[in-house]
């Protein structure tokens, strides 16, 4: 392992900071919440034809509604102007490719070491998955009625977002 793991990182933030933006509110100016996957290939702002400082996002693997995504959504309906929430599945995604099991057996091919009954929220029932937390955003007490909340799928290899919930 290189000595300074980070220094390239770092060095390309000083350069950032000097026409880093400055000034913004915090407020999701356009309304907007987007849950999506920690996917590399999802550019969230550019999907949807927004700027910098226009809307929230929380990235989960398999753009899940986790316990932490969950309260991301509450705090953006209550305290940063969110009125619609996206939930953003995608193509060709490692998180619908197995369940929790199939991920723990992949963990102990590639690396030889046991994941235990680490549950990871995985599940190859993609659309049962997007339905399920749709819903779960749709019906929670401190959420419903707050904001609009849709289901979407991504595809990774035409940049086209389709809404399904």
């Amino acid at each position: 392992m290189e000595a300074e793991p980070f220094a390239d990182l770092l060095a390309a933030n000083r350069r950032y900071a000097n026409s880093a933006p400055r000034g913004f509110d915090g407020i999701a100016h356009a309304g907007v919440l987007m849950i999506t996957c920690m996917d590399s290939r999802l550019q969230p702002l550019e999907m949807v034809g927004l700027m910098l400082g226009e809307a929230k996002f929380l990235r989960t693997p398999g753009a899940r509604v986790t316990p932490d995504a969950l309260v991301g959504c509450v705090l953006g309906v209550h305290l940063l102007r969110v009125d619609r929430i996206l939930v953003v599945h995608h193509t060709k995604c490692a998180a619908a490719a197995a369940d929790s099991a199939g991920i723990r057996e992949r963990i102990l091919q590639v690396s030889g070491l046991d994941a235990g009954d680490f549950d990871f929220g995985t599940d190859p029932d993609q659309e049962g998955r997007l339905t399920a937390d749709v819903a779960l955003l749709r019906e929670h007490p401190l959420v419903a009625g707050r904001a609009e909340v849709g289901g979407f799928l991504y595809d990774v290899d035409t940049g086209l977002l389709e809404q399904r919930v």
